[in-house]
């Protein structure tokens, strides 16, 4: 039987990337899948690739800075897909502009990145907080290994503090929540090969080579790197994990 057989889930930042690759195999463990993105075009796009391929799958735009928006899509899937009972947190952003740079830029980067990577969390997050209750749900947040640590490669405080952010949330709902049977997790990937850093990686071999080198595994992570730590969380074979993060960096933080 399918792992995530008669489960709901909603995955945010879900039109590329990890958050693609996250939608794609629970489609596959049996979920129906809503696929949130501010992209809609390309939400839409990646749940019609699912549902061709035999799965059951959604687009809906959703800008999770907009708590009301957030609100508003909540009550969409509701009424036209279901009760969800599994969230994934996976919107957010980088960008690696130092804190002593131009303080405009420091600003933008510190709101910008707040604004989706933390409160876009939260927002999604109190939105569904009913269904999954109800459903007894799982919750799924993506952090990174800047959840624990800043990463000496050049990097945004902002993406750090948010990740480190994310955690706390993770460990502060999984306390509140195990009452009601929901289960709150993180998952922290190391360097992952998605459309959000192919800048970098294209421009920058150097910086590449500093992440490579400090991994075991000698290599950056996919986007499918994560399905399966996703799918463990999400299942029941997870049953009595609650407030953890998995590593999926390919052992970075063990050297």
């Amino acid at each position: 039987m399918p792992l995530l057989d008669n489960h709901i889930a909603v995955v945010t930042g879900a039109a590329s990337g990890i958050g693609k690759a996250i939608a794609e195999g629970f489609a596959r463990e049996g979920a129906r899948v809503a696929l949130l993105d501010i992209d809609e075009m390309a939400a839409s796009d990646a749940a019609r690739a699912i549902s061709k391929a035999g799965g059951r799958a959604d687009g809906f735009r959703l800008d999770v800075t907009r708590r009301e928006d957030c609100v508003a899509v909540a009550k969409e899937i509701a009424d036209k897909v279901g009760k969800v009972s599994i969230l994934v947190n996976n919107a957010g952003i980088n960008r690696r502009n130092p804190f002593t740079g131009d303080p405009d830029a420091v600003l933008k980067d510190w709101q910008d990145i707040m604004a989706i990577n933390l409160n876009g969390t939260f927002n999604v997050t109190h939105a569904f907080l009913e269904p999954l209750r109800e459903t007894r749900g799982r919750i799924v947040n993506i952090g990174s290994i800047q959840s624990f640590m800043h990463v000496r490669t050049p990097n945004s405080p902002a993406y750090t503090t948010s990740k480190h952010g994310v955690l706390g949330f993770t460990r502060a709902l999984a306390a509140e929540l195990g009452k009601y049977g929901v289960r709150v997790n993180a998952i922290g990937p190391g360097l992952i090969e998605t459309p959000l850093n192919a800048a970098v990686r294209a421009n920058n071999p150097e910086l590449m080579k500093i992440f490579t080198d400090h991994t075991p595994l000698g290599r950056a992570g996919k986007p499918a790197d994560i399905v399966g730590p996703a799918v463990f969380l999400a299942s029941d074979m997870s049953a009595y994990v609650t407030g953890s993060m998995v590593m999926a960096d390919g052992g970075y933080r063990t050297v």
